[in-house]
């Protein structure tokens, strides 16, 4: 019979192999942690030896990190996407907040399309659970919760998308605008009216994807970022206005004195 003993170190690579395959859907995400080498163990039917010693691999190859005291974590492999040195290039450059809002018009009018057509009913029921907490965090005047609250719906969707270049790519980005690198993506939510629209630009979105209307999907992600796109246009010129303005009043306060 073709069957062999598995070994103990057998054992290490299918558990190797499973926390890779986590890490690589999106399941697992960078910075969470694992639970306790006890609780692991248990849940993956494997001695605690074999699982050290798939942990050690995992560290090895940089998915995992363990923090003393505080347990094993997985690694923050998104900012490799970019190096700092670059990182730092696309914060001070109006070029790159402008390209950004293009490459998630392109990348997430196609997500939506695809999660229109791939996605599970589980993958539509988490999207429109995002968007049912976006409406209650809507009513409240701190814009905090609605505007965390927004970045994991598109989240949700690229998820949806099941496309794990997509992902992995898409979640680098989306940490970099939480991070500001791009621009204040909370500032945005400050205005009520502002608010207002991008509550019903993701409506428009949510409704699609649970229509599962590809093409409606990706029309309604276009209209949202370029209403981003427009928004970003008009707070630069304020901002700018607003610089001039104050040197005008500088100047007349110099002239009268």
């Amino acid at each position: 019979m073709p069957f062999q003993k598995i070994e103990s170190e057998k054992l290490a690579l299918a558990v190797v192999h499973q926390i890779e395959e986590l890490i690589l859907q999106g399941i697992l995400r960078p910075g969470e942690r694992l639970p306790s080498e006890r609780e692991l163990s248990e849940r993956l039917g494997v001695s605690r030896p074999s699982l050290r010693e798939a942990v050690a691999d995992l560290q090895e190859a940089g998915l995992l990190t363990t923090r003393a005291g505080a347990g094993i974590f997985v690694a923050e492999v998104l900012g490799s996407a970019f190096s700092p040195a670059l990182i730092r290039l696309f914060s001070g450059s109006e070029q790159a907040v402008f390209d950004y809002v293009s490459f998630r018009r392109d990348m997430e009018a196609l997500a939506a399309e695809r999660a229109a057509r791939l996605a599970s009913d589980t993958d539509l029921m988490v999207i429109d659970t995002l968007f049912t907490r976006m409406e209650a965090a809507h009513q409240k005047r701190n814009p905090t919760d609605e505007a965390e609250l927004d970045a994991q719906f598109h989240m949700a969707i690229i998820e949806a998308s099941h496309n794990v270049i997509m992902l992995h790519m898409m979640r680098a980005m989306f940490e970099m605008l939480r991070e500001g690198v791009f621009y204040n993506r909370a500032a945005m939510f400050r205005q009520r009216t502002t608010r207002d629209d991008l509550l019903e630009q993701h409506r428009a979105i949510n409704t699609a994807v649970q229509a599962r209307d590809p093409m409606a999907a990706r029309a309604a992600v276009a209209a949202h970022m370029d209403y981003v796109e427009a928004s970003l246009t008009d707070q630069r010129k304020a901002d700018r206005n607003e610089s001039l303005a104050r040197l005008r009043l500088r100047q007349e306060g110099d002239r009268s004195a």
